[in-house]
């Protein structure tokens, strides 16, 4: 039977009920435990009273050594109890979170995407991940430390007064005082905590915005005021931070001072006591050692009243930050999920924002299955937000959609899923491999229970037919080209077939490369390679280990003094202090990140030669690691990319003249550390371009770069190795919200796995407004040819020479249809398309 907890909306869901969630029966077994742990602390007080008055007292051995032997057995179990109990309660507390965090991430997903535009990302990561941790700990806790402390508390204040009444009760007696002015002190030390919670989700929430919004905070030079916000926010953080911990100080006083209070009665009473001969000196220590393990429950469950004051005005706060409820249902429940004809009917539709804006008004527009129908208008004519409510993104006021006879507001979003698929202008891409992104959708579509055309997961054909029909592939394969091969895999056949190709590369003007091989500058051991770096000319390989890479060859003595004893160094010197000056003047103070594409200089270390070029220009002599940076600069040069200073013809011999004592002598001192080129062998240091072309395509040849790609793609075909070769560039790993792919390869990937999902409605917001005019017809003929007739297509267009692709065209203008019609009758009519196509030439 499944827990109440399981069907309640979890922000409804109380601190407590998480307590026993399907954790009884470990909870009855830990309060067993603690019975057999408060035992075992009884016995040790008694064995050190048996040891001081009957084995020490009666001077009896055998005594001594039975009674220690108790008192050590004793302590050692309820060690290992204690271990063990704090074991059960990390797991049932961490148990516990898991579920809370799981159900609460599913709730978060399911709320309205209105909630997320008011709503920082960085509250919600904070209020996920941070401010859950003291609830583990509390529900870890809620029943084994109040049952282990309290039995404690009973049988140590029991022993006591076993041993004296009137001493025990006295002592006893100090804690209901203590239990009246403490849980006072907590009610500030509760309101104190909670401030600072407050100004600390605060604080989270500024830090994400100004992150996020970075590029508006530098376009309006506004860091003061941004730091003017932070330090306000600091401030009363700091404030409530030092009165949270200033009360919670004070309450630690108090408990000190109490249990200052009952060694302070047994030695005024007891000491007494023991002059009168009624106390005994065993029974003395026996008290004093009971009296102090009846503090140590005391203070846990003092720590565990503030553990749970802490975790439940977290646990309150959060579950009042995310207490919404979905505006759809997630999944068909006692039904399967419909599988809808794919015609759209939107009658009277209106979509009504806080403020009575009207962003939608009175929608009608009939959709034929297998129909393409574009929206245009100006910027804020509602064409987006049409789309939206179409896609159930946004819940519209009123009216209807509906999908295949269905109201799309009532429609779960697993039937969403079924029938519709949507890209959006700036498409989402997520932390991962290319490949990963793909199959999101269909991987997705599975979970739910349906498929893909292609089957529960398309295959690798399949991958690559899509890649082909966006666009997508050249850039999988150039991926591909810029990877490694692992040199622990097992990839000889792959290896022979890419040396194979190379063969192919090397014929020249006698092969069928001939078109691109004046585009590549060939690895030749006789002559510089302009495309090189000059430690790449100098070393003629790759090297291995990291103390050779481009990186640190430079700082490496052995090196450095090479480059002297064959007169390299001088010249290097000049080149690196020349490059510094012109690069700087040239890039000036503040050069932008596209002004880096052809620079010699990485963009993270410009600063540092903007200092060092002051130092050059000054006179100054140069520090160490300045001399450092000018050698690395002269070693990453690369006249074919970097203009700025033209190639010594007298230098590039010396430095051709330099490389068979070079590779002598790395061979005799660091065997491993380089491969060289080899026209037979593959470098596993390079990457598969470099192999194939064995190398490197002149940067000034324009489109060579893409029509090389392709004879590579030829060659590899040819040696039946294309598809291990694409796998890996599938496998290339795009970056958090795939940073590392630019504008037009995000909707490419974003369009691909849409389309490998083959949806019966499709919904195209602005899907091509990143792409190049060639990408978006290819796009535009695969729609107009694999899809019409088949899935209905509702395209928002910001190009409008796309038009007369589509069945019709709908004009919006102000949230309302102005026209829908054919596109050639729409123009005839010389109406708002018109309009709109003429300002647009203007």
């Amino acid at each position: 039977m499944p827990h109440p907890n399981d069907s309640k909306r979890i922000t409804k869901t109380s601190l407590y009920s998480w307590v026993l969630y399907k954790s009884i029966p470990l909870q009855l077994a830990v309060v067993g435990i603690i019975v057999i742990t408060v035992a075992m602390r009884v016995v040790p007080l008694e064995m050190q009273k048996r040891i001081i008055n009957q084995a020490i007292g009666m001077k009896d051995i055998p005594a001594l050594w039975r009674y220690c032997a108790l008192y050590i057995g004793a302590v050692t179990l309820a060690g290992v109890l204690k271990f063990l109990i704090n074991l059960m309660q990390v797991h049932i507390g961490e148990r516990a979170l898991k579920t809370i965090r799981e159900r609460l991430y599913d709730h978060l997903l399911s709320l309205p995407i209105q909630f997320y535009r008011r709503t920082s990302p960085g509250n919600v990561i904070s209020y996920l991940i941070t401010e859950f941790i003291p609830v583990a700990t509390f529900v870890g806790q809620a029943v084994a430390v109040p049952a282990v402390n309290i039995l404690t508390f009973l049988a140590m204040a029991g022993y006591m007064i076993n041993l004296n009444p009137t001493i025990g009760l006295i002592s006893i007696s100090i804690y209901p005082v203590e239990l009246f002015v403490l849980p006072r002190i907590q009610k500030y030390f509760r309101r104190a905590n909670r401030s600072r919670i407050e100004h600390t989700q605060t604080l989270s929430g500024l830090v994400g915005e100004a992150v996020s919004g970075v590029h508006e905070v530098h376009s309006n030079a506004s860091i003061p005021l941004e730091r003017q916000r932070f330090s306000n926010v600091l401030n009363k953080l700091y404030k409530a931070t030092v009165l949270q911990n200033g009360i919670k100080f004070g309450i630690k006083f108090v408990n000190n001072f109490f249990m200052s209070l009952g060694p302070f009665v047994l030695f005024l009473i007891g000491g007494w006591y023991a002059i009168q001969g009624r106390f005994d000196v065993g029974a003395i220590v026996a008290f004093l050692s009971a009296y102090e393990k009846l503090y140590d429950p005391w203070k846990e469950l003092m720590e565990f009243w503030q553990v749970y004051q802490d975790s439940s005005v977290r646990y309150n706060q959060i579950m009042r930050a995310f207490d919404h409820s979905p505006e759809f249902k997630q999944t068909a429940e006692g039904r399967a999920p419909y599988i809808l004809d794919n015609d759209v009917d939107i009658r009277d539709l209106s979509f009504v924002v806080g403020g009575n804006v009207r962003l939608l008004d009175n929608i009608t527009l009939r959709v034929e299955g297998g129909e393409h129908v574009a929206l245009v208008g100006f910027s804020g004519s509602g064409k987006s937000t049409l789309a939206l409510c179409v896609a159930q993104l946004y819940k519209y006021t009123s009216g209807s959609i509906l999908l295949g006879g269905r109201e799309v507001s009532e429609l779960t979003k697993q039937d969403i899923s079924y029938n519709l698929g949507m890209v959006a202008q700036h498409p989402f891409i997520f932390d991962g491999t290319i490949k990963e992104n793909l199959l999101y959708s269909c991987r997705s579509l599975a979970m739910q229970g349906g498929s893909c055309p292609g089957g529960e997961e398309p295959s690798l054909d399949d991958l690559i037919k899509i890649s082909q029909q966006v666009g997508l592939f050249t850039d999988v394969l150039a991926a591909a080209m810029r990877s490694k091969l692992d040199p622990e895999a097992n990839n000889e056949s792959l290896k022979e077939a890419i040396l194979a190709s190379r063969r192919e590369f090397q014929e020249g003007e006698a092969g069928m490369y001939a078109d691109v091989a004046e585009h590549i500058e060939f690895f030749n051991t006789d002559s510089y390679s302009r495309y090189m770096t000059v430690a790449e000319n100098i070393a003629f390989g790759a090297a291995n280990a990291e103390q050779f890479d481009q990186e640190h060859l430079h700082a490496h003595p052995e090196f450095q003094q090479f480059l002297e004893n064959h007169g390299l160094m001088a010249h290097l010197i000049v080149l690196g202090e020349t490059l510094t000056r012109m690069v700087t003047d040239e890039l000036g103070p503040e050069p932008s990140h596209e002004d880096f594409r052809k620079c010699p200089i990485p963009e993270e270390e410009y600063g540092e030669y903007q200092k060092t070029a002051n130092r050059l220009d000054s006179g100054e002599p140069l520090s160490e690691q300045e001399k450092g940076l000018i050698l690395k600069l002269a070693m990453a040069y690369t006249p074919g990319i970097h203009k700025q200073v033209p190639l010594d013809k007298g230098f590039a011999n010396r430095v051709v003249r330099s490389r068979q004592d070079f590779m002598t002598l790395v061979t005799e001192l660091y065997p491993k550390a380089f491969t060289f080129f080899c026209q037979d062998e593959y470098i596993d240091s390079l990457n598969i371009q470099d192999n194939i072309l064995f190398g490197r395509v002149r940067s000034d040849a324009q489109g060579a770069e893409e029509e090389i790609n392709h004879r590579i793609m030829q060659a590899l075909i040819m040696q039946g190795s294309l598809e291990p070769v694409v796998e890996m560039g599938l496998n290339f790993q795009v970056g958090s919200m795939g940073d590392r792919l630019s504008g037009g390869q995000r909707q490419k990937v974003a369009l691909a796995r849409t389309l490998l999902k083959a949806p019966p409605v499709l919904i195209l917001d602005e899907a091509t407004a990143a792409l190049d005019n060639k990408s978006q017809a290819r796009v535009q003929n695969i729609l107009t040819n694999n899809w019409k007739g088949k899935s209905t297509v509702l395209a928002v267009i910001h190009r409008l020479d796309m038009l007369p692709h589509y069945d019709k065209v709908v004009v919006l203008k102000a949230g309302r249809i102005v026209e829908q019609g054919a596109y050639q009758e729409l123009l005839e009519k010389k109406g708002a398309l018109y309009s709109l196509i003429h300002g647009k030439e203007e």
